[in-house]
């Protein structure tokens, strides 16, 4: 039998190699593309607003002249990314802490299977059940936070309407976060040293002891690299704030109250014009892209660093 060395690649080495490498090149090639196309079809309102765009939160684009911001949508956006990783971060860590060190062994692989399967959902059942179910089961507790905790300025109220609101968007998005935050730190607490865990229960630590000392020290990376990948996704959450959000242009605190919209709410529910409207929303949709593609990087290098082991203490 003839063995190969392994600092010499075989024949399907090097294709797998080159089909790799052509495929890294394509996406990096299709990101320009989508980029410069934005860029291209954006450039009447990059003219006609240039930096005045970020500091308005009008949209009126009839007026002579228009005036038209995303001011008030990139704070939507940000508000309803914010909230939905409140409330996925904390279940995110738990859940996969649970699968990782705690879930009977033979039950782990259909757990794991069951989180990358709600990341199969479409976002559109995620916004009916949302909007038709879920939204319903908040209200009590919006008037609640209102009633209880309007000390605080963002659970302040000035009217009764809280249909329609940043808090239910976030909730709803934060079960769309919830599979990729997930997945990324429960692959990063696996990968914890099995040594390290044993010296741990060798010098009498418990389960939690070991946890807090050994499997979220090493896994840090990952799961800051998770919820960022994560908040990526909630920017660029489309249809279930389309459904439940009104896309009536605010900026407020009052995260209880009805009104509000996002980039990729307002530009789907604007959409089907022409001229400057239309460039205006494509430069919307720059910014959103902008956003949304310095916030997949950073979580990238992040996931990255934390799989090499880089940055990581010892």
């Amino acid at each position: 039998m003839r063995f190969v060395p392994r600092d010499r690649p075989t024949g399907a080495d090097r294709v797998f190699l080159t089909a790799a490498r052509v495929a890294g090149v394509w996406v990096m090639v299709l990101l320009a593309l989508v980029g410069i196309f934005l860029c291209y079809r954006a450039w009447p309102a990059i003219q006609q607003r240039g930096i005045g765009f970020f500091l308005t939160d009008q949209w009126r684009v009839d007026l002579q002249p228009p005036v038209f911001g995303v001011l008030g949508l990139l704070w939507g956006t940000i508000t309803v990314a914010l909230i939905a990783m409140v409330f996925a971060i904390p279940v995110s860590i738990t859940t996969a802490l649970f699968i990782s060190e705690w879930a009977p062994a033979r039950l782990r692989g259909t757990l794991v299977s069951l989180v990358d399967l709600l990341a199969a959902i479409p976002s559109l059942l995620y916004g009916l059940w949302g909007y038709l179910f879920l939204e319903p089961k908040i209200l009590p507790l919006s008037q609640w936070l209102s009633e209880n905790v309007s000390w605080l300025p963002i659970f302040k109220v000035t009217n009764d309407n809280f249909l329609g609101s940043y808090f239910t968007a976030g909730v709803v998005v934060s079960l769309m976060v919830l599979p990729i935050t997930t997945s990324v730190a429960r692959e990063a607490f696996s990968q914890a040293p099995q040594s390290e865990k044993e010296a741990a229960f060798a010098l009498g630590s418990t389960q939690w002891g070991m946890v807090r000392s050994v499997v979220l020290p090493f896994g840090k990376g990952g799961v800051i690299g998770g919820c960022m990948l994560g908040f990526g996704r909630a920017l660029g959450e489309t249809v279930a704030v389309t459904l439940i959000l009104g896309q009536t242009i605010k900026t407020s605190w009052h995260i209880l109250e009805n009104g509000g919209a996002t980039i990729s709410g307002f530009i789907v529910h604007q959409f089907g014009g022409g001229g400057l409207e239309l460039s205006a929303l494509l430069y919307a949709g720059l910014v959103l892209f902008a956003f949304t593609l310095a916030a997949n990087s950073v979580a990238a290098v992040i996931v990255s660093r934390s799989r090499s082991g880089a940055g990581v203490e010892t």
